[in-house]
């Protein structure tokens, strides 16, 4: 199996962290994408992905699998290991949610913000910006921040009481707003504990 990505991306941190968690990084090639140079926006990568974008899993048998917590499901599912994606219909229904509004209200915001009321990647690269949408992006984030706030004062984890799919999106997502200069407001206390306690998980500190 093969993962094309560029190692430290925001999205692509979230598979690594899932096969860190199931002891499952060297079962794995990593082919890295020029993404500064447009390589995910070539007929032969958009063969694999439609959607231009890292990461994306390749089978033995070549089946292409894009969007992160589709490439996360296979990973929990055919890697022995604590479960990241439920093992029964409430928890998995319950990651599901938490993990879509973890994806909405952290991740997706702050690369909107990023790719529109920012440099971006770069004027080669950021063909379109709407200044305007990238700020109410932001607005959007910090509303999410809040929001995991009030989750994390009174649950361990996003999703309930084990780690799961939708910390990790949390966690990279949180850093993906600080990559991009939002910083996490210091009354926000139930989610800064519970950032430093993920980020001294194993999968994450390294």
């Amino acid at each position: 199996m093969r993962i094309y990505d560029v190692e430290n991306f925001p999205n692509p941190a979230r598979v690594r962290i899932a096969l860190a968690e199931k002891n499952a990084t060297d079962a794995i090639t990593f082919q890295s994408v020029d993404v500064m140079g447009g390589e995910h926006r070539t007929p032969e990568f958009r063969a694999k992905n439609i959607g231009a974008a890292v990461p994306v899993l390749e089978l033995d048998d070549g089946t292409c699998i894009a969007e992160c917590p589709a490439i996360i499901e296979f990973i929990d599912h055919h890697f022995e290991g604590p479960s990241l994606t439920g093992t029964n219909a409430k928890d998995r229904a319950v990651i599901s949610m938490m993990q879509r509004r973890a994806e909405t209200m952290v991740n997706d915001a702050a690369g909107g913000y990023f790719h529109h009321a920012t440099d971006g990647l770069g004027p080669e690269l950021e063909t379109y910006q709407n200044r305007e949408w990238g700020e109410k992006q932001k607005e959007r984030l910090l509303e999410g921040m809040q929001y995991f706030d009030g989750v994390l004062g009174d649950s361990e984890y996003a999703a309930g009481s084990d780690f799961s799919m939708a910390d990790i999106t949390l966690f990279t997502g949180l850093n993906f707003a600080n990559f991009a200069g939002v910083e996490m407001p210091e009354s926000l206390s139930s989610l800064k504990a519970w950032r430093e306690r993920v980020g001294a998980r194993p999968s994450i500190a390294g």
